[in-house]
């Protein structure tokens, strides 16, 4: 315990400049306000001007009546602009509106047409089917005799949707020049399609 207590005393005895030090820096600055502010205070308020006037200089009333008047059909351009401007962005919505209804209804008719082409395509399809079936159930003479006055390209339309068998029969029953062409278009059916 002897230690100690020397110890405590020399940090009181440390403590005791830094304190006379601040104290006498605090009492420096107080007495360099005390000393130089008011003259500060005086030259700012001199700085000041003392009444504000409400008038700017060599200005008459006919000058600021004349400056009102500008304002006020300067403002009354902007209230015009600005309503003419609200009527625009009217219109543009109703026309908005009108173009999003015809959009609505032309997308239905896209569809309804597109259905109506795939309902056609699948009857037409039937029909061909139909008609090729009734080719190839007629005896092979008869057929040749009808496929010799057709185009030959719609002539090998039907055969090459018939069995082999049936189409060959045809085939054979026209005559050679008819025969050719109908083979030659079979032939090249298919020329144009790319291969790997």
């Amino acid at each position: 315990m002897a230690w100690g207590a020397p110890r405590a005393r020399r940090k009181k005895g440390r403590g005791g400049p830094l304190v006379l030090l601040a104290a006498l820096l605090i009492g420096s600055a107080a007495l360099r306000v005390a000393l130089e502010a008011p003259p500060a205070l005086a030259r700012s308020s001199a700085d000041r001007p003392a009444k504000m006037d409400t008038e700017p200089a060599g200005a008459t009333k006919a000058d600021l009546q004349h400056t009102l008047s500008a304002l006020q059909a300067r403002e009354a351009r902007l209230q015009s602009r600005e309503a003419a401007l609200a009527e625009r962005l009217k219109a543009l919505e109703v026309a908005e509106r009108a173009i999003d209804t015809r959009m609505t209804a032309l997308e239905a008719a896209e569809e309804s047409l597109r259905q109506t082409l795939a309902l056609a395509e699948v009857a037409a399809e039937d029909d061909l089917t139909a008609l090729t079936d009734m080719y190839q159930r007629m005896k092979p003479k008869d057929a040749a005799a009808l496929f010799e006055e057709m185009d030959p390209e719609f002539a090998a339309g039907f055969l090459a949707r018939m069995p082999a068998e049936a189409a060959a029969g045809i085939l054979a029953g026209l005559s050679p020049t008819t025969a050719y062409t109908v083979s030659v278009v079979l032939a090249g059916r298919n020329a144009s399609v790319p291969r790997n």
